[in-house]
């Protein structure tokens, strides 16, 4: 079974994200949708919030987990006994920002990552642009699935 990871903050989950995960379970047996915690980010929804908004836009895919985790993406790939991470790309800085992890994955426990492009419709699509719309009250739900809701 050909199975991997696509771990993030998904604070919202994105049309974009939506578009990796589903390009991905395409490719995969079964896609754990990894919800971590980054030390450096300020949340906006809560974790429960996040796991439910994804989980519900998927809950007629079988192939497709979701999971929350803490620490590093190498350490719950290797708990899992998980190869792969998948990891989507907007742009070419998203590719040099993601170059350099997927550098280190595969240094701590031989991880490939499988990178995956979103289409134009989706590339200019955030989180933190669509957290920007919501604090200022403006229209967020052309970005994001019908799943998030609050």
């Amino acid at each position: 079974m050909k199975r991997a990871v696509f771990p993030g903050s998904f604070d919202p989950l994105t049309l974009g994200h939506c578009e990796i995960i589903e390009k991905a379970a395409q490719v995969f047996d079964q896609l754990i949708v990894s919800v971590g915690y980054n030390s450096e980010k300020k949340y906006r929804f809560s974790i429960d919030q996040r796991l439910s908004f994804i989980s519900t836009e998927f809950k007629n895919n079988s192939k497709i987990l979701v999971e929350e985790y803490d620490g590093l993406t190498a350490d719950f790939c290797k708990n899992k006994n998980i190869k792969h991470i998948v990891r989507g790309l907007r742009n070419p800085a998203d590719f040099e920002f993601e170059k350099q992890i997927a550098l280190f994955n595969k240094s701590l426990e031989n991880l490939e990552t499988i990178f995956f492009l979103t289409s134009a419709d989706n590339a200019f699509i955030s989180s933190s642009i669509v957290r920007e719309i919501i604090e200022n009250g403006g229209n967020y739900k052309k970005f994001v699935p019908k799943s998030v809701k609050f």
